[in-house]
């Protein structure tokens, strides 16, 4: 299972390179019990299987597009089986509160972007990286570095769900 798991990690890599690639393939598998190890590999493998897709505020699908929620939402959905709410504040009110430094794969991430807390969401990396849904930039799924000037200032915390 996970020489299977490595494999399709490193097909997304050749497909999306970037530099969390080193963590997401030497990472210590000793953080999470089998069960949850295979979980997180395929909530990671689905969520960075989605970059590129087009952002559209309230939407929920890769097909018309997804704002930062509404791809948190789905990604846990089709990846786990667990529904979360539609909104970033909503979803910031599900799981365990955890400390920034206590941050693993899979956990959301929450930042406020629209001078409110929790108005933005997104999917921990490791490495400090996180993918999400994003209205700026790229207007679509992408990678983003955490430790970037933009998200250390809005930074608002972080919920495990798994």
């Amino acid at each position: 299972m996970r020489l299977i798991i490595l494999l399709l990690v490193n097909l997304l890599l050749v497909t999306f390179p970037s530099a969390w690639a080193d963590d997401v393939v030497k990472n210590d598998a000793s953080m999470f019990s089998k069960a949850d190890e295979g979980l997180h590999a395929e909530l990671l493998l689905y969520a960075m299987s989605l970059i590129g897709t087009s952002y559209k505020l309230g939407g929920q699908s890769f097909d018309t597009g997804m704002d930062c929620s509404g791809f948190v939402r789905h990604v846990y959905s089709i990846a786990t089986g667990i529904l979360l709410p539609h909104n970033a504040r909503a979803i910031s009110r599900a799981g365990m509160k955890i400390h920034r430094a206590e941050l693993q794969l899979g956990d959301l991430v929450f930042f406020n972007t629209m001078r409110r807390t929790f108005s933005h969401v997104g999917i921990y990396l490791g490495d400090n990286r996180f993918v999400h849904a994003s209205s700026s930039k790229s207007d679509s799924v992408m990678v983003s570095d955490m430790g970037e000037r933009y998200w250390v200032k809005r930074f608002n915390g972080a919920r495990r769900i798994l």
